[in-house]
């Protein structure tokens, strides 16, 4: 053995499969001669990496071989009396190698019959096999010699008595068949629905009996199926959350790394997922609303949130876009604390920029390099691409089902959740486990009350939050806020970006093209008019290709006003909706179509633009107020009398006539107010006498029509209802 690790002339080395002398060293390089005569000049840290390198030996050197750092950390699992006779062995060892044993003190002379001078390798391994006979330990030379070709690959780990050494198969002795179809029965399981162990192994007998025959592939017992179960599951939440399944089978094959941005904007994330809160919507409906938002890689900063019903569209993400990059403005009744100027940001600089600002509240505008998103329809569509493309944003999409592509974005929503929605009134809990019992009667905040708290919250409770992601380099032991870290990386990154301006926000709208009237300009029977658009009335514009018609922009989200795009002055033209003082407040186009949907149902002209102004009014009302019981008992009624469209012919008849009489009484009634709304918005007050005359009329007329009904001739036999606290049970039996 040679103890020194070291490479010297005169060397034999095997290098790209070929056996080489070194004949020189020059600093790093090697000079090589090969058996063939060919010499080489190669680098030495290039011939040492390479996988066939190995030093053979050379001149009066020994064999020549480098010595090789034992596993300590392996040799330290080892019971003592094992690791003690591994050391023995290398002591004799390297004693028939070198003629003196292992730590000879220097100057040593080797004992005669193992003197390398003396006596050829063959004789000195004879030698020590008689004496570890003598000394009690069965050996022969054979045994020598592997003894010492182990030591040679493995150095002191390779004379280890192996029943020690042995490594624990997870798996056990089972068939490699068995293993092979549970393995292949288990990754089956990651889109079903959870089952238990029994149904896992009951498949894979199954499937070893189709593949190789019944009773081929010997089975594990009971206890030891279970734990190879146990074995290959490990990890996969196989028999836990579905959802946790499915995200971990989803996670990519490559390591974690974190995601990076040293620049604000240089990554935005952006993703869409419903709210743990219940809200009131528009149609007086409890449910959970949507929020598609956009969260900043560099600075954590929340660009935009924005809440919408069930089911955002594509101009929610393009308008999500317009409204990162413009400046939040302060709403009447926040705090001061809250500005722009009262924070870390550097206002004064911004303000000279964009003077905007000045009156903007704590929250940087992102201008954004590439966004992240998901292949949701809302960012895969034309209109959010086309945006991306005007604003010059590039856009990347994550992987299909791979959470782990936008995992910033993803970990801010669960923020949302426990900082914001947990202290909101309705809020749900992450799933149906963490619900409340009345969660719907405590919904009380409609989707614009919903939405104020938000923005306020962003500013007031993010933007100023410490965020253990971020810290500053000359303070790593400190959090910094998200508005902290804008004011220092935006010095870094050596410019500023410029918000979108007022005219910018206006191009990224939806459009449509109208002709301007005697009354202004309509869209979906709402009229928009104010007096500079009265120059332009029944005047073309200069647009040949549309007919002659102007550009319209409108808001779906506000479409309490439009901008009309001055094709010969230049500018945009802003035109209230007429009704806009009925309603006082902003509402969606959605929200519109909901009231015509309602008027035309109660009888009411649903292209009465007035008429419909007075059901949208009420229905703006009430939605803020929230569903009392009353309505919401009606809204059920309403609900189940909707499943008789759906039941057989034959269960039609079982139907009571009370039930069909009580929904036409119920929608009577609605008519009749929106009736009594269409009198009071035409200027006419209502007659108490009349409705009651017309409300008797109404109730004969019934009784009439109910002799005639067809569905109901015949006897109507009724369910029976079983009730465990009655006394009486005669009406069950009748």
């Amino acid at each position: 053995m040679v103890d020194r690790p070291v490479l010297r002339i005169g060397d034999r080395v095997r290098f790209e499969g070929a056996e080489h002398q070194v004949v020189a060293l020059s600093g790093n390089a090697v000079r090589l001669l090969s058996t063939a005569n060919e010499a080489s000049v190669v680098l030495a840290p290039y011939l040492q990496a390479a996988p066939d390198f190995a030093v053979l030996g050379g001149g009066d050197q020994g064999d020549g071989r480098v010595a090789r750092v034992p596993p300590l950390g392996l040799l330290a699992t080892l019971p003592e009396q094992v690791l003690t006779a591994a050391r023995e062995w290398e002591r004799h060892l390297v004693e028939v190698e070198t003629g003196l044993p292992l730590g000879a003190p220097e100057g040593t002379q080797p004992r005669p019959e193992y003197d390398p001078v003396l006596h050829s390798l063959v004789e000195r391994e004879r030698a020590k096999a008689e004496e570890l006979c003598r000394a009690g330990t069965k050996a022969s030379v054979r045994t020598v010699r592997r003894m010492r070709a182990r030591y040679r690959d493995q150095g002191l780990w390779g004379l280890v008595d192996t029943r020690y050494a042995r490594r624990a198969k997870p798996t056990g002795n089972v068939d490699a068949r068995v293993v092979e179809a549970a393995a292949r029965v288990i990754d089956a399981q990651t889109s079903t629905s959870t089952g238990t162990k029994g149904r896992v192994i009951s498949q894979i007998k199954q499937g070893l009996e189709e593949e190789y025959g019944p009773g081929t592939v010997p089975l594990p017992g009971k206890t030891t199926f279970y734990k190879l179960v146990d074995v290959l599951a490990a990890g996969k939440h196989t028999f836990g959350s579905a959802t946790t399944r499915r995200q971990m089978a989803n996670r990519p094959e490559g390591a974690f790394t974190a995601t990076t941005a040293s620049r604000p904007g240089e990554q935005v994330q952006m993703d869409g997922t419903l709210l743990d809160v219940m809200a009131v919507m528009d149609d007086g409906v409890i449910g959970r609303p949507e929020l598609v938002a956009a969260v900043d890689v560099a600075t954590r900063t929340i660009c935009a949130a924005v809440l919408r019903p069930v089911g955002a569209k594509a101009v929610d993400a393009a308008l999500l876009l317009a409204r990162m990059m413009t400046p939040e403005p302060m709403r009447p009744g926040w705090d001061e604390a809250l500005a722009m100027k009262a924070s870390r940001i550097p206002h004064q600089r911004l303000v000279s920029i964009d003077t905007r600002l000045e009156l903007a509240a704590a929250k940087p505008v992102i201008a954004a390099d590439t966004v992240v998103i998901d292949h949701g329809r809302v960012f895969v569509s034309e209109v959010f691409l086309r945006a991306c493309d005007t604003l010059g944003i590039s856009v990347q999409p994550a992987h299909q089902q791979t959470g782990t592509d936008k995992a910033i974005m993803e970990r801010t929503f669960e923020s949302i959740n426990t900082l914001f929605c947990q202290h909101v009134a309705g809020y749900t809990g992450r799933d149906v486990t963490h619900r409340g019992a009345d969660v719907d009667e405590r919904a009380v905040w409609s989707l614009p009350d919903l939405q104020e708290q938000l923005d306020e919250w962003v500013v007031a409770g993010w933007q100023s939050r410490p965020h253990e992601g971020l810290r500053h380099p000359f303070t790593p032991d400190q959090p910094a806020s998200p508005n902290d870290a804008y004011a220092a990386l935006v010095t870094a990154a050596g410019y500023i970006p410029i918000a979108l301006s007022g005219e910018d926000y206006i191009e990224l709208l939806p459009a449509e093209w109208r002709a301007i009237g005697d009354g202004g300009v309509q869209i979906n029977y709402r009229t928009y008019t104010c007096p500079e658009l009265r120059a332009y009335s029944h005047y073309p514009s200069p647009i040949t290709a549309k007919g002659g018609r102007w550009e319209v922009h409108y808001d779906p989200y506000d479409v309490t006003r439009v901008w009309i795009r001055n094709h010969y002055r230049g500018g945009w033209i802003m035109a209230p909706w007429r009704h806009a003082s009925l309603v006082a407040q902003p509402f969606a186009d959605f929200t519109w179509r909901h009231a015509r949907k309602i008027a035309a149902q109660r009888g009411v002209d649903a292209t009465n633009e007035t008429a419909v102004a007075v059901v949208l009014a009420a229905l703006l009302r009430r939605a803020g107020q929230g569903p009392d019981p009353t309505e919401r008992a009606l809204a059920r009624t309403r609900a189940a009398a909707a499943v008789r469209n759906h039941l057989p012919p034959d269960l039609l008849p079982t139907l009571t006539a009370s039930t069909i009489a009580a929904d036409e009484i119920t929608e009577q009634a609605d008519a009749e107010s929106v009736t009594t709304a269409e009198s009071s918005a035409a200027g006419h007050p209502a007659n108490r006498k009349a409705r009651r005359a017309r409300a008797a009329q109404m109730t004969d007329r019934d009784a009439d029509e109910s002799d005639e009904d067809e569905p109901l001739q015949g006897t109507v036999v009724g369910f029976g209802l079983f009730d465990p606290f009655a006394d009486d049970q005669e009406g069950l039996a009748r």
